[in-house]
């Protein structure tokens, strides 16, 4: 019998703008701060979401996450709860590489992470060790909500896609298609009767209603 408590929302919200992030250079699991920028961004951001009436915060413990996820905090007053679990995926040598960098060192290793295939890059992380490891710590804030609670989980980018993909039941090689978000854009996710669905992708705006849709 399912346990599944339909109208819960998991809002999956990427950190504001860092450095590195202007320079396209891969940041992973190093412990980057925000620029002033990207803490305008968050409490642009948080204004917003705290007008979703959010039940719980987990975030990454890296200061990014953690910078962004204290906007919603001041805002709400709602306490978070860091987990290094929600920390970007670790890419070995590839942090601290610029994009062009990568293409020039690790072009192989790239363009075969790209078709889909299950790359270990920088000698780091797979993308289904990283779900393997978020994926759980969402869910189980996510049950600790009402049957109508909203979770935020302030994170990354690459380490959201990759719980999205696994909350949706996608294959891996699939999960690149769900494309990135933006600095301090967020997704969500709606359970219904046969799970979890992607609502909104790469939001800067608040949701709005679905009208025509097959429901």
């Amino acid at each position: 019998m399912s346990t599944s408590k339909p109208g819960r929302k998991i809002v999956l919200w990427r950190h504001g703008q860092t450095a590195w992030n202007l320079e396209r250079r891969f940041q992973g699991s190093t412990d980057i701060e925000l620029t002033e920028a990207g803490l305008t961004q968050a409490r642009r951001a948080a204004r917003l979401l705290a007008s979703l009436k959010p039940d719980a915060i987990v975030s990454s413990d890296l200061k990014r996450a953690a910078a962004t996820a204290a906007e919603l905090a001041a805002v709400t007053g709602l306490p978070v709860e860091h987990d290094a679990d929600l920390r970007e995926t670790f890419a070995g040598e590839w942090q601290g590489l610029t994009h062009d960098e990568i293409l020039a060192k690790y072009g192989e290793q790239y363009t075969a992470w790209r078709r889909g295939e299950p790359v270990r890059r920088g000698g780091g992380e797979l993308e289904t060790e990283v779900a393997d490891r978020a994926a759980p710590v969402v869910l189980r804030h996510a049950a600790q909500l009402g049957e109508s609670g909203t979770l935020v989980v302030v994170s990354h980018g690459g380490t959201i896609r990759t719980t999205i993909g696994r909350l949706l039941g996608l294959e891996a090689d699939a999960w690149e298609s769900l494309g990135g978000l933006s600095n301090c854009c967020w997704s969500v996710l709606g359970e219904g009767a046969r799970g979890w669905r992607l609502l909104e992708h790469n939001a800067g705006t608040l949701p709005e209603p679905v009208l025509g849709d097959d429901d």
